[in-house]
């Protein structure tokens, strides 16, 4: 925007930006909406599951279609490749092991030599829900929490489950039947569609009329020269997590507009999916708490199927198979990778690091924070409260350095096709690989102290 009086910045900022940006967000999701609803009110109709499982399979290719057009093909082919070896295995006792590399092999191959980097990032999101489903299914099958290979139909129904096919989230295939099955759709089913839906749209103005000018109009803080590189970076870093919440929050809305996402309490349905937590990330505890509220769901597969079955290599290792896979399934992307692989090494420092802490002072200083009743002498000092939230302002010092890499002013088109390692580099440096060196003067600190 070019300089404006406040005044002037504000209705501008309204007319110019927030309408528009809520009616073109609006305009992009409405169709997968209604299908949503259609597969909900269709489910409520007595339907053997046979057509209940098509009818989700044919909403979930509409809806594939509509983002993608033929390049959702990509998609199509990754779930049969994961029937087939499921099929193939059925007598196996590794299928979920078998199903990670067979679909780690055709996402590598989709990366490097099928498809073009472009039209492979817009897909991203959709292979990797596809992905994360059919890895969970394979080892819940190994572990007989499913009890048989499901029918060809139930899988494609699961896969293309028309809530999730498109933004997500994962669940389990158990939830999937459960959703099929349609339960009674009540006030605060309704209730909770709305929320997440009004939620999502406020996320998507935050993202893109208000973090990119936080520090030049609504706090304005760009005077200061040596403070302007870090309150760059901080908006930044907030642009890209309103984005993040806001797929989060569209995720919620159409899970739960399709039937899924509720627990069951006697006679008693709530309607709860949480995807992520934007508070715990805007003013964590701790990285930890970072990473695990980012994406509930993600953050429960990547513990569930990835870090416990690596837990056999040691704790470091699993964390780092854990970050690998993540970054894994997000593409080859040296900026991804370089993030998710640093964020390893930054929780990982940190939970070693308050756990010996916490033990030294007898205090409520962990990552996590205790259970009511722990058995810590100091929980509500005010010096266990102070020692806490300089962790977590060490967190958004951790957040907005990492941030700094999704800039707001980058080409788009470089932006499409992933930022390399050269621009890695150029804009860590520029903050001096500030957050780097402060995980590395933790690491020698928790090393002295041990």
């Amino acid at each position: 925007m070019a300089t404006f009086t406040r005044e002037e910045f504000y209705q501008q900022l309204l007319s110019g930006c927030v309408l528009p940006t809520a009616q073109q967000g609006f305009e992009q999701v409405w169709t997968l909406l209604l299908l949503c609803l259609a597969c909900r009110l269709l489910w409520r109709l007595a339907l053997p599951s046979y057509a209940k499982h098509l009818s989700t399979v044919a909403g979930g290719f509409y809806a594939l279609y509509h983002f993608f057009q033929l390049q959702m093909v990509w998609v199509v082919l990754l779930s049969l490749l994961c029937y087939l070896v499921l099929f193939l295995c059925r007598h196996s006792s590794q299928r979920g092991v078998l199903l990670s590399i067979t679909i780690l092999i055709y996402l590598l191959m989709g990366e490097m030599h099928m498809v073009d980097t472009v039209t492979w990032h817009k897909m991203r999101g959709a292979q990797m829900i596809v992905a994360m489903k059919a890895v969970s299914l394979g080892f819940d099958l190994d572990r007989g929490e499913v009890p048989s290979i499901p029918s060809p139909v139930e899988f494609m129904g699961y896969i293309y489950f028309v809530g999730t096919v498109i933004f997500g989230p994962w669940f389990r295939f158990r939830t999937y039947l459960q959703a099929v099955e349609s339960r009674r759709m009540s006030f605060s089913w309704f209730q909770k569609v709305c929320r997440s839906g009004f939620l999502s749209l406020v996320c998507l103005v935050l993202s893109t009329c208000v973090a990119p000018y936080f520090f030049s109009y609504f706090i304005p803080l760009y005077s200061y020269k040596l403070l302007r590189k870090w309150l760059r970076a901080y908006e930044s870093a907030s642009s890209f997590h309103f984005s993040n919440y806001f797929v989060g929050f569209l995720s919620e809305t159409t899970a739960t507009l399709a039937g899924a996402g509720f627990t069951e309490e006697k006679d008693h349905l709530r309607w709860d999916l949480t995807v992520s937590r934007p508070l715990n990330v805007e003013l964590p505890r701790s990285m930890v708490e970072v990473v695990t509220s980012w994406n509930l769901p993600m953050s429960r597969w990547l513990n569930c199927y990835v870090f416990k079955n690596s837990l056999k290599l040691g704790t470091f290792s699993a964390i780092i198979v854990t970050y690998a896979a993540s970054a894994l399934l997000h593409g080859l992307s040296f900026h991804l990778a370089a993030v998710l692989l640093s964020l390893g090494f930054i929780t990982y420092i940190e939970h070693v690091l308050r756990k010996r802490l916490s033990v030294i002072f007898n205090a409520c200083i962990l990552s996590k924070k205790c259970q009511p009743g722990c058995s810590h002498r100091h929980n509500t000092d005010l010096w266990v409260r102070l020692l806490n939230f300089l962790f977590g302002a060490l967190a958004v010092f951790h957040l907005a350095y990492l941030g700094s890499l999704f800039d707001m002013d980058a080409d788009d088109s470089v932006e499409e096709q992933g930022y390399g390692m050269s621009y890695t580099i150029y804009k860590w440096s520029e903050l001096s690989w500030a957050s780097h060196w402060v995980t590395f003067g933790c690491w020698v600190f928790y090393r002295l102290i041990s």
